[in-house]
């Protein structure tokens, strides 16, 4: 039990008032409860009733049902809601785009008890002849739907690791498991896992897999598993393992044969031999020498993809990718200023203490009511707190920052006065995200011509495995970038990873810098920097071509460059 599952039931109790048509004014109780212990550090599992009586904004209603749920794993009155609604409507609740009093009148009206049931409801048309749907709403609800089914059981990268790790380590102490690494996609470090993918080199194959049978650990799927393949589930988790067994002697050989996709792994490279020849021809004591054997330099792992890294290694002028100990501080960082967990000196002395230069502080701007946004006169008082804490921390530097919304029309949500008061904005889009290309792609060109925009903030606004982000034209938005010196963000928090790998390469042909910012609402999010860095390195991005990678120096003198030729300063 912890915050998280707390808080997780919490939420759910919320929406299934709502869908039981319960007090508006209870509900918003709940909800508000749900957004303000997120932010805090309390550690509800164990405080005591009258302790979360206490608490501010928290209600005797609401403590009762924490202290209940952190005692006895779940409160009475959810399993009495889960009691009276069925299996299927709960699940739509988790569903993007569609709320609980439209979910209900599907249920009462329709008969829709299961996602499948309201698939062929929407599809036949029956949804948009209720009242208050319509033919775009429907629209709406296949689409969530379609992505719902395509992303079912799979894991962000973060998620995935971690279970990765797990996995290794209980093989770890089986007695015919030599060693375990992982392999595919995930050594690749692609942004979403469908499977778990792990090379185990054995000289024993049914002794291994007799230990993996008899283990309460894991679960295997006997339609699915093969003579050297075992398929299966591990734990309650329900994304699929895979176990890739070989020799020892092979292990080289099929690391680098399931590593690399198959364009990476098929494209003649010399007298028309591609790789994968390569593998089987003879064995290889490393991957390196490999790659060696073909005049080619090694390429990471993350590279593998079949795309522009396989001419620049044939070429040996494969880059040298960005590492952690390349950046020098954290951009595009929340605190308790708007939505954050932490006090702006909780996130500085914390970035100062990792060992980085400087922070930049982007909590949200005024518009953005949902999270607590800055209005001018909080914008006023937190730069005197930064002004404060600067003197203090020296050398260290917290650079006064904005997560400015990029309004419907492009615009930016402060007057240019404003705006000139901050050392460089983040320009985001946080709201109408029902977009399509043309006119995201325009909203984004508006914002980047903004002579204050120093960040372009998560390009597609896309939430990997809960929502799909809108439509645009990469290309015209990087070049835009490029025209108006606009570095563009790759945003680190596992479930956005945006600018997307897959537009990193084209953004250093053109000259635009990308900035790796893990958007920490709390200190704990800083540790998110690694997935933006493996994001950039996955694109070929280099240190010279990482925003962050400046010195303190180095980037303040790019932020008074840009102020300067902004009109307040012209």
């Amino acid at each position: 039990m912890d915050n998280s599952t707390i808080l997780k039931q919490l939420k759910l109790q919320a929406a299934l008032m709502e869908l039981h048509d319960e007090n508006s004014f209870k509900i918003r109780g709940y909800q508000n409860a749900v957004f303000q212990l997120d932010k805090s550090d309390f550690d509800l599992v164990n405080m005591s009733l009258s302790d979360l009586e206490g608490l501010q904004g928290i209600g005797k209603g609401i403590a009762t049902t924490i202290h209940e749920i952190a005692n006895k794993g779940v409160s009475q009155a959810l399993e009495e809601y889960l009691a009276t609604t069925p299996e299927g409507i709960v699940e739509l609740l988790d569903m993007k785009g569609i709320g609980p009093k439209k979910i209900k009148v599907l249920w009462k009206e329709l008969g829709i008890e299961s996602g499948h049931e309201l698939k062929e409801a929407a599809n036949s048309g029956l949804v948009a002849k209720l009242k208050g749907f319509g033919e775009k709403t429907q629209q709406t609800i296949i689409d969530a739907l379609e992505f719902k089914e395509a992303n079912a059981n799979k894991l962000h990268y973060a998620d995935a690791e971690v279970l990765a790790t797990e996995i290794i380590e209980i093989l770890g102490s089986f007695k015919n498991a030599e060693k375990a690494e992982v392999t595919g996609d995930m050594r690749r470090k692609l942004e979403v896992a469908d499977t778990i993918e792990i090379l185990v080199d054995t000289n024993d194959f049914d002794a291994l897999e007799d230990e993996l049978n008899d283990s309460e650990d894991f679960s295997q799927l006997l339609e699915l598993s093969g003579p050297v393949i075992w398929r299966g589930l591990f734990k309650e988790h329900k994304i699929t393992v895979e176990l890739i067994l070989c020799k020892p002697e092979d292990f080289v050989r099929e690391q680098f044969l399931k590593t690399g996709n198959q364009l990476h792994l098929s494209i003649p490279i010399a007298n028309n031999k591609s790789l994968r020849d390569m593998a089987y021809s003879e064995k290889y004591s490393s991957e390196e020498e490999l790659y060696a054997s073909l005049n080619m330099a090694y390429v990471e792992p993350e590279m593998r993809e079949g795309g522009f890294e396989i001419e620049l290694a044939k070429s040996n002028k494969l880059p040298k990718l960005v590492e952690m100990e390349d950046l020098k501080g954290i951009l595009h960082n929340h605190s308790t200023y708007s939505d954050g967990k932490h006090t702006l000196r909780q996130m500085a002395e914390y970035c100062k203490e990792l060992g980085y230069e400087y922070l930049g502080i982007c909590d949200h701007s005024k518009s953005a009511f949902y999270a607590n946004g800055l209005d001018e006169e909080r914008v006023a008082k937190q730069h005197q707190e930064i002004d404060e804490l600067n003197k203090e921390l020296a050398p260290f530097k917290i650079f006064k920052g904005i997560e400015s919304d990029i309004l419907n029309d492009g615009s930016l949500d402060y007057s240019d006065e404003v705006l000139a008061s901050f050392d460089f904005i983040v320009a985001s889009v946080h709201s109408v995200l029902n977009m399509n290309k043309q006119k995201a792609t325009q909203r984004l060109l508006t914002a980047i011509e903004n002579p204050y925009t120093t960040v372009l903030g998560h390009p597609t606004g896309r939430l990997l495995l809960r929502r799909a982000g809108y439509p645009i034209d990469h290309k015209a938005v990087i070049d835009h970038c490029a025209k108006h010196n606009v570095v563009i963000e790759i945003n680190a928090n596992p479930w956005r990873l945006d600018l997307d790998w897959r537009w990193v390469n084209y953004a250093l042909e053109k000259g635009v810098k990308l900035s790796i910012n893990p958007d920490a609402h709390q200190m704990e999010g800083y540790h998110h920097m690694k997935f933006g860095l493996l994001t950039g390195r996955k694109g070929g991005l280099t240190a010279e071509m990482t925003f962050n990678a400046l010195s303190q120096e180095e980037i303040e003198k790019h932020f008074a460059e840009k102020r300067a030729k902004a009109p307040a300063h012209a």
